[in-house]
């Protein structure tokens, strides 16, 4: 059976609140002891609730670094496709004017002038898309970045 992360938690509160009124009923105890269960028992509801309030922060985080990267992935996706057909449209119509060429003269101009296009419309497409990718990382890095920022408020105070 599958449950999300903020299900299990509740539960969790649920079975430690649980205990702790079975612990009270069960036992007769002095009540220095009672007193000193009782802050333990807050510490660690305390502690719990820390633990358990950065989890659902770094929960979220990994939602919103899934989110993105999708998102990213999908639009580099695309990006790399239209490259890809538009690079290989150009192709066949280099093919298409080498073979209508009157003369070796001409064809070793249209070779030169194909190689020069498409050397600077590959530079164009490879600088595109590293710009994406790059931003896909920065992106993608940015909600761990915010979790850890927070992290600092989640050490145990002295």
């Amino acid at each position: 059976m599958v449950t999300s992360p903020k299900a299990a938690a509740a539960k969790a509160d649920d079975v430690i609140d649980d205990v702790a009124a079975a612990a009270n009923k069960t036992f007769e105890t002095p009540a220095q002891v009672r007193d000193l269960a009782e802050k333990g028992v807050q510490q660690a509801k305390q502690t719990y609730s820390r633990l358990k309030s950065a989890s659902e922060e770094a929960t979220d985080a990994l939602e919103d670094v899934y989110a993105t990267l999708s998102k990213n992935y999908k639009e580099f996706g695309k990006k790399s496709v239209e490259a890809t057909r538009s690079n290989v449209n150009a192709h066949f119509d280099f093919l298409s004017s080498l073979i209508a060429a009157k003369s070796l003269s001409e064809a070793v101009e249209l070779q030169s002038s194909y190689a020069r296009k498409q050397f600077e419309v590959v530079g164009a497409q490879a600088k595109e898309l590293s710009a994406l990718a790059q931003r896909a990382v920065a992106d993608s890095a940015k909600p761990f970045q915010d979790v850890a920022a927070k992290g600092l408020k989640f050490a145990p105070t002295r």
